[in-house]
């Protein structure tokens, strides 16, 4: 099966050569992602990898980047974090509408993970919302979703420090 998910990258100054970079990926094995280099300092790998499973694409995709950049920092897997705009394009509706469930089902719709003039929820948290509700939400698209939150969330509880997790766990459940 093939999963489709991007990849963000903060670059060291080693690999500021985006010539050489985009050949070390290649031989690294990530020949099947669009290389992105728009943003100075920053890389995005759009991959369609073939796997048995999103979680195993992910896995191997990451893998594979750390050997082409073993100095890079991950930023971000997508698609997780996104914002109306972004669940609506995915699934094929208007933002109006997207905005109109929200609105419209205050007591079930997910708590998004930031609210503020742009709030963004996690990807699978609204699928499962929707499928819920008989949308026809692709398997392979929940299971990129879920794999690209699992990535996120162990790259950001890497930075946690264990006695404050300790501490946190029972009270942010």
């Amino acid at each position: 099966m093939e999963y489709a998910f991007t990849l963000k990258f903060h670059l060291s100054q080693v690999d500021s050569d985006t010539d050489a970079l985009v050949e070390r990926l290649a031989e690294a094995g990530c020949d099947d992602a669009l290389v992105g280099t728009g943003l100075p300092g920053r890389v995005a790998l759009a991959f369609v990898r073939e796997a048995e499973s999103a979680r195993a694409a992910m896995v191997s995709a990451l893998a594979d980047a750390r050997r082409a950049m073993p100095s890079a920092t991950l930023i971000e897997a997508a698609p997780d974090l996104v914002g109306l705009t972004d669940i609506a394009d995915t699934v094929g509706v208007s933002r109006q509408n997207m905005r109109k469930l929200m609105l419209g089902y205050p007591e079930s719709f997910p708590v998004p993970v930031h609210e503020g003039s742009s709030s963004l929820w996690h990807l699978l948290d609204v699928l499962e919302w929707l499928r819920q509700r008989e949308y026809d939400i692709e398997p392979a698209l929940i299971e990129v979703a879920a794999a690209a939150r699992q990535v996120n969330l162990a790259r950001c509880a890497s930075q946690l420090k264990p006695s404050m997790a300790r501490e946190l766990r029972a009270l942010v459940a």
